[in-house]
């Protein structure tokens, strides 16, 4: 049994770590929908990206939060969406598609030079050179209206089955949610230092 007074000396812990990445693009939504279009750089406040679809601090509930009735207000949490090239490259081939272009399933952010970018856990924090902290609140899951999108770009001749294919073969594979923590100014191809939380497994 684990001692509740003393360290969970049990319990595996990882410890934090620094590495770096590169803003490789940089998107924006400005109209009543979440597709987005690449940019110079993007302005942020403490809503998000200025004049984005999904800018806002509080958000309305859909189907990711069963537990509320839906279109419950609440914490928008998912103020960017960010992902990676080399993932969207591995859902494009499992879907038989020659790519996946960010712009279609709404990426803010193309981050370079990070393996395994939707692994990185809860917490993690982007700090971009030119002052914007970002927090990650954690994976996106990939999900039909994304999915019908890429068929529709895409030009599949099966819109239907491209929809229900994306959520089966891009999960942990369709980057991360987050917000902003310390607003200001990203450009493309910013550096940017991140840095990774301690890990453990909860056991109870």
């Amino acid at each position: 049994m684990l001692d509740q007074q003393s360290p969970a000396t049990e319990v595996e812990i990882l410890p934090a770590r620094k590495l770096t990445a590169r803003a490789a693009g940089v998107y924006i939504a400005e109209n009543d929908d979440f597709e987005t279009r690449a940019t110079d750089a993007l302005e942020l406040d403490f809503q998000g990206i200025l004049n984005d679809y999904h800018a806002g601090h509080t958000r309305r509930s859909g189907g990711r939060e069963p537990w509320y009735p839906r279109g419950t207000e609440m914490r928008n949490e998912r103020q960017l969406s960010i992902l990676a090239l080399d993932e969207l490259a591995k859902a494009a081939q499992a879907m038989g598609l020659a790519e996946i272009k960010p712009e279609w399933i709404g990426a803010n952010l193309v981050l370079d030079g990070l393996p395994h970018l939707s692994m990185l856990p809860s917490g993690t924090l982007l700090f971009f050179k030119g002052g914007v902290t970002l927090k990650i609140d954690g994976q996106n899951a990939p999900c039909r209206i994304a999915g019908r999108r890429i068929a529709e770009r895409a030009s599949m001749p099966d819109l239907d089955s491209g929809a229900l294919l994306f959520p089966k073969v891009a999960k942990r594979l369709r980057g991360l949610v987050g917000w902003v923590e310390k607003p200001g100014r990203i450009e493309a191809g910013e550096e940017v230092s991140v840095r990774i939380p301690e890990q453990w497994l909860y056991r109870a």
